[in-house]
């Protein structure tokens, strides 16, 4: 496609996603309040979960799939001995158990065991559909189906600082790793059981969450200051 044919708003802009917001209404808002006919996102968050949300705008789109098969990295706390039924901290308290004795060098040698190739089950509390519905949807009904498990690999995946129950970690994995899940895993591990209790998306590919603008901050700009920070087409092919 000639360079002349594309638009200022044909590209990429980097949101840093605030709590209580789902992706979808992120694109909602952008949508909405700067008259963009086409918007979508490059890899969902949970409304809980905050950070790096690669929304692409206009022809941008076209470049979606592309974008949301990098690889992310996630910063986030676990907290250890409560389980939940979404494998976080929005999901109803399934148990308690106690605490272990745990060091922060205990935590890392049993994170070293999900680093890797590794098959993973999809929560009941996901997206994912099973014969046309959402998982979530039948989550809701107290329905519980088996899921096809999926090849992710975590590049690394170790903890910074554990003041009992909560263990503060950085995690690098391929796209489509579900971080509560293995939260939840990991607590299994432990014997304790855990959840994800904060979850924030600090990269996706080359893409970094120093350079996103707060979706706040991003809806007071005017249409030329937000085209000034769309990154452009031609870019974002070959990023």
């Amino acid at each position: 496609m000639p360079l002349h044919e594309f638009s200022p708003l044909d590209g990429a802009l980097l949101v840093d996603k605030p709590p209580g917001l789902t992706s979808h209404d992120v694109v909602h808002h952008i949508r909405r309040h700067f008259q963009i006919e086409t918007v979508g996102h490059c890899g969902t968050l949970d409304p809980s979960a905050t950070g790096l949300l690669v929304i692409v705008v206009g022809r941008g789109t076209k470049l979606s799939e592309r974008l949301m098969s990098h690889d992310k990295v996630y910063e986030g706390v676990i907290k250890l001995g409560e389980v939940t039924g979404s494998y976080d901290g929005d999901g109803e308290l399934v148990s308690s158990l106690p605490v272990p004795p745990l060091t922060l060098g205990e935590l890392n040698e049993s994170a070293r065991d999900f680093v890797g190739d590794l098959m993973q089950s999809p929560p009941m509390v996901s997206a994912v559909k099973k014969g046309g519905v959402p998982l979530y949807k039948l989550a809701r009904k107290g329905i519980e189906v088996p899921r096809e498990p999926r090849l992710i690999h975590v590049y690394s995946f170790a903890f910074s600082d554990y003041t009992e129950p909560c263990a503060r970690f950085r995690l690098a994995c391929t796209k489509g790793t579900y971080v509560r899940s293995i939260a939840h895993d990991l607590g299994q591990k432990l014997g304790c059981g855990a959840h994800l209790s904060a979850l924030r998306r600090t990269s996706s590919g080359n893409f970094d969450v120093a350079d996103a603008k707060p979706l706040d901050d991003l809806l007071k700009l005017s249409v030329a200051e937000l085209q000034a920070r769309v990154i452009p087409f031609l870019k974002l092919a070959q990023a």
